[in-house]
């Protein structure tokens, strides 16, 4: 593999094959969705739902969409969606085309009680910033 091919262990970790995200042409990343991807996280960490530690590698690597085969809807936010998302904007791109608050809606457990909401309500606007 050539230098310029080669990975780092960090994108190893955080950029899964399974995770194929287009680029929508109309949702600039701005600086309110990168507000938003702080509120997530921090929503997370409020309600105890942010991991110390991360998954093993394998665990990532999953081809299940959200992972749901090895994480939980919560560490695929935190392991996946939101450091992809927040290289996009390091980059300059667009969000993606996307709706994720479906899938929160299916597989976060209602018994994260108000976090659930939260996480909810800043996925929600999260989706209206891509559409």
């Amino acid at each position: 593999m050539s230098p310029a091919n080669r990975t780092t262990d960090s994108e190893l970790i955080y950029s899964p094959p399974n995770l194929t995200l287009e680029i929508g042409n109309d949702a600039s990343v701005n600086p309110t969705a990168q507000q938003l991807l702080n509120e997530l996280e921090s929503v997370l960490k409020q309600h105890n739902l942010w991991a110390s530690q991360p998954p093993h590698p394998s665990n990532l690597a999953s081809q299940v969409p959200f992972a749901v085969d090895s994480l939980t809807f919560c560490e695929w936010l935190q392991f996946i969606f939101l450091p992809k998302l927040r290289a996009m904007s390091a980059q300059g791109q667009s969000l993606p085309n996307m709706q994720v608050t479906p899938a929160a809606e299916m597989y976060l457990p209602e018994q994260v009680a108000s976090g659930h909401r939260q996480v909810i309500a800043v996925l929600q606007q999260l989706d209206a910033l891509a559409s």
